[in-house]
C-alpha cells in the first residue's frame, strides 16, 4: 500500500525483490503507475490520497475512512501487508489488518527516532516489523521489544560511495552543459508553500553576500525545481536578485547537487542527498516562532541535518530559526568552500557506505520471513 509518489518507487523496487525470490506471486493493492508496471493489481487510484495541508483531509475524511475499510476488508485475504511511507493511513490499515490475524510490515519508520516519540506503541499495536532507512532509528523500537530492521537507504544504493567529488562535479556538469570552470552554488530552499516563504528570500540573500565575498570568480546559483508551479514561484522570486545569475531547472536534484562546489539546503532529505554527492553544505531551517517552540519542546536529538545525526557530531554547519541569516549562511558557504582538506568528503563517503545495503533485497527478506514464520 503507497499513498505518494516516493512510496510508489519504494514499493516497485520491493515488488521486484520479491518477484526475484518467489515464482508465483501476486501483489494486490495501491499504488502508482511505477507499482501497477510491476504487476500491482489496483484496488483504488492513488490519487485518492492526493490531499494537502489541514483542511483538505478534514473535508475529505469521511471518503477516506470508507475507502480504509474497503480496503482493510479486501486486503484480509493476504498473506502480508506492507505498507509504504504514508504512516497515518498506513498505520490504521496495518492495525486492521493485523488484528485479523494478518502478518504486517511497514517500510520506512517514522521520525519517531527524533520527537513524537508517543507513536512508538501504536506502530508496535500495527505492525509485526518496521523497516527503517537509517541504522539509528532501530533502537527506540528495540528498546520496546518491538522487531524492527535496518534495511539501508534506496537512495544510497543508487550511488557509489567510492566515486570522489570530482569525479562527480564533471560527470554532472558534462551532462547538463553546466560550464566546467563556473563556480556553482546549489540552494535547496524546499518545495513546500511554507517553506518557500521561510527560506527562499534568505537563501537568495545569502548568495547574494555570497558572491560578493568571492571576488572576480564567476557564480551560478543552481534551484532544482521540477514541479511547474514551484519552478514558477521560484522564478518570479528570483527576479528580485538581478545581479545573481539563477538558473532554476528541473534536472534530478542529485545531479544538481553533484554538479555544485558548495550547497545552501534545507534539513531534511535534502542533507542526505547533498552528503551521497559528497557536496560541501550550509543547513538551515525556518518555521514559525510558536511551531519551533512546539517542535523543540518534543525533539530529542542534538542535530537536525542528516549527515550530522548520521555521524553523531557537527560535520555540517546547521542554523535554525533567527540564526539562519544571510549573513550567517554566506560566512558559513564561504569556510565550507575555503575547506582544503579532504576529511569531510571521507566522512560522507564512510556514511554512505553504511546506507549502502541493498534496501531493496533487505526489505524483500523481511517480508518474506513474515510470510514464513506465519
Amino acid at each position: 500500500m503507497a499513498g505518494e509518489a516516493s512510496g510508489d518507487l519504494l514499493g516497485s523496487s520491493l515488488m521486484a525483490a520479491i518477484s526475484e525470490r518467489i515464482s508465483e506471486v501476486e501483489f494486490v493493492g495501491v499504488g502508482g503507475q511505477t507499482m501497477i508496471a510491476h504487476g500491482l493489481r489496483s484496488l483504488a487510484s492513488i490519487d485518492n490520497f492526493a490531499v494537502n495541508g489541514f483542511v483538505d483531509p478534514l473535508l475529505r475524511i469521511g471518503s477516506l475512512y470508507r475507502l480504509l475499510r474497503r480496503l482493510i476488508r479486501e486486503l484480509s485475504s493476504m498473506d502480508v501487508v506492507v505498507g509504504v511511507d504514508f504512516n497515518v493511513f498506513n498505520l490504521f490499515l496495518e492495525r486492521g489488518i493485523r488484528k485479523r490475524g494478518i502478518p504486517t510490515a511497514h517500510y520506512v519508520s517514522p521520525s519517531v527516532y527524533a520527537w513524537r516519540r508517543g507513536r512508538v506503541k501504536r506502530i508496535g499495536n500495527a505492525v509485526d516489523v518496521i523497516m527503517t532507512l537509517f541504522p539509528f532509528e532501530t533502537k527506540v523500537y528495540d528498546d520496546r521489544g518491538i522487531r524492527a530492521v535496518f534495511v539501508g537507504h534506496p537512495t544510497a544504493d543508487k550511488h557509489d560511495p567510492a566515486e570522489d567529488k570530482s569525479t562527480l562535479m564533471v560527470k554532472a556538469r558534462t551532462a547538463n552543459g553546466w560550464a566546467s570552470e563556473s563556480l556553482m552554488l546549489c540552494l535547496m530552499p524546499g518545495s513546500r508553500g511554507s517553506e518557500i516563504g521561510f527560506h527562499f528570500e534568505i537563501f537568495l540573500e545569502a548568495a547574494r553576500i555570497f558572491q560578493e565575498r568571492i571576488e572576480k570568480r564567476k557564480l551560478e546559483v543552481l534551484v532544482a525545481a521540477r514541479h511547474p508551479e514551484v519552478h514558477r514561484r521560484w522564478r518570479e522570486m528570483s527576479g528580485d536578485f538581478p545581479s545573481l545569475n539563477v538558473e532554476i531547472t528541473d534536472v534530478e536534484a542529485t545531479q544538481v547537487l553533484a554538479a555544485s562546489d558548495v550547497a545552501l539546503v534545507k534539513s531534511g532529505t535534502s542533507t542526505l542527498e547533498a552528503m551521497l554527492m559528497k557536496t560541501p553544505m550550509v543547513v538551515a531551517y525556518r518555521i514559525g516562532a510558536l511551531t519551533a517552540k512546539i517542535v523543540r519542546s518534543m525533539m530529542f536529538i542534538d542535530h537536525v541535518a542528516l549527515p550530522n545525526i548520521l555521524a553523531n557530531k557537527m560535520l555540517v554547519p546547521e542554523f535554525l530559526q533567527d540564526d539562519a541569516s544571510p549573513q550567517n549562511l554566506a560566512t558559513a558557504l564561504i569556510e565550507q568552500l575555503n575547506r582544503n582538506d579532504t576529511t569531510l568528503t571521507d566522512e560522507f563517503a564512510s556514511l554512505h557506505r553504511s546506507l549502502k545495503q541493498n534496501a531493496a533485497d533487505r526489505a524483500a527478506e523481511t517480508v518474506l520471513s513474515l510470510v514464513e514464520s506465519s
